[in-house]
């Protein structure tokens, strides 16, 4: 029996992306499908590369290759991605960036920085192009997380005007104040400077062409996150929190901050940190220092997704203060974590951008 581009396609037609609800022909997916005999050739588009449902979509178009076409068919699948925006590239704010993440947090010492630094990396080594821009300008601890310290961007002439060039970490293009003032000084700034340093960060840098840019917030609800939200068009707020009560009651201050109609910015979901100990000795041990599934909870309470718990881990600290952050620690818990972090993150952004445009979504 011949096998046919028809027959493939009509195989293909009843594999269902679980997030749309869907077949993978009707959603345009399918990209490059060829016949060479007892051959099939060709790949599936992914809405990002970080997509958690690769391994199944695999799975499930092999199987409905050999139960539909030929169980001796040799198929050769790729996969690609084109990452999903509602940005209209015209803009004037940040004109080539997809998606914009604001990393949050209702208080300080719950590791937002931390969050940040190994989820933009983690989505940058899945093969999505990121950004990096360090919004705490009173406390700004990214260039010591990735070792940048006492480096300094450069300055590019474009259109005759003077362009900053972020700093380059493994791909991860990134920006901070500690790269454009001295170890260890004060910023004493009020409001206005604070925010006219962060307008120069979105308006003033060279960031290309990217898939994402993460926001790493300051803690609060104050006058920089009200000032973000007015210039900067964030696709969603990734709000994180420890398990116990005296943290989980300041983010459910900032989940409201970013409902309030004149900021009206979408909760892409909740990540708790520290969410329990681990000594390394004992990985399979399990240690609910600061309480159990309180993020958990919180995401409960407010109907948003849970993106996931991130341990309590020495390497995660320790990889912070060196300069060399945990994700990059491959086969490790600590890696694990926050790489499923990225996927639950850039699915939840693939269903939001879809649900806003009218495609069904879960």
């Amino acid at each position: 029996m011949q096998i046919t581009e028809e027959s493939v396609l009509r195989a293909l037609g009843t594999v269902i992306d679980p997030d749309f609800r869907k077949d993978l022909v009707s959603l345009n997916m399918i990209k490059d499908l060829k016949i060479d005999g007892t051959e099939i050739f060709f790949s599936i588009e992914l809405t990002t590369p970080a997509c958690p449902l690769k391994d199944q979509l695999e799975r499930d178009s092999r199987n409905a290759i050999k139960d539909m076409v030929s169980s001796t068919a040799t198929v050769h699948l790729e996969f690609s991605s084109r990452v999903t925006t509602l940005r209209d590239f015209r803009s004037d704010v940040l004109p080539g960036v997809k998606n914009i993440i604001a990393v949050s947090s209702g208080k300080g010492g719950v590791g937002k920085s931390t969050v940040s630094v190994n989820l933009a990396l983690a989505l940058q080594r899945s093969g999505a192009k990121v950004g990096l821009i360090d919004a705490d300008i009173h406390g700004p601890s990214i260039p010591t997380m990735l070792g940048l310290k006492g480096l300094r961007p450069g300055i590019e002439n474009i259109d005759g005007k003077p362009k900053i060039v972020p700093l380059y970490y493994k791909g991860l293009k990134v920006i901070s104040i500690g790269f454009l003032v001295e170890e260890g000084q004060a910023i004493a700034w009020r409001g206005p400077m604070v925010t006219s340093a962060l307008r120069q960060f979105i308006t003033d840098v060279v960031w290309g062409e990217l898939d994402y840019i993460v926001l790493d917030m300051p803690p609060g609800t104050g006058d920089i996150q009200l000032t973000l939200a007015q210039i900067v068009p964030v696709t969603g707020a990734v709000i994180v929190t420890t398990p116990q009560e005296v943290a989980l009651a300041d983010a459910r201050k900032a989940i409201a901050f970013y409902n309030i109609e004149s900021v009206n910015i979408p909760i892409i979901g909740i990540v708790e940190n520290m969410a329990y100990f681990t000594p390394a000795e004992l990985p399979e041990n399990k240690y609910y220092i600061f309480g159990k599934d309180g993020g958990k909870s919180l995401a409960e309470e407010y109907k948003v997704s849970f993106l996931g718990e991130v341990p309590l881990i020495q390497a995660i600290r320790e990889g912070g203060d060196l300069g060399v952050p945990a994700v990059l620690d491959t086969d490790t818990v600590s890696a694990s974590a926050f790489e499923s972090l990225a996927s639950n993150i850039a699915r939840n952004i693939v269903v939001k951008n879809a649900e806003i445009i009218g495609i069904e979504a879960t």
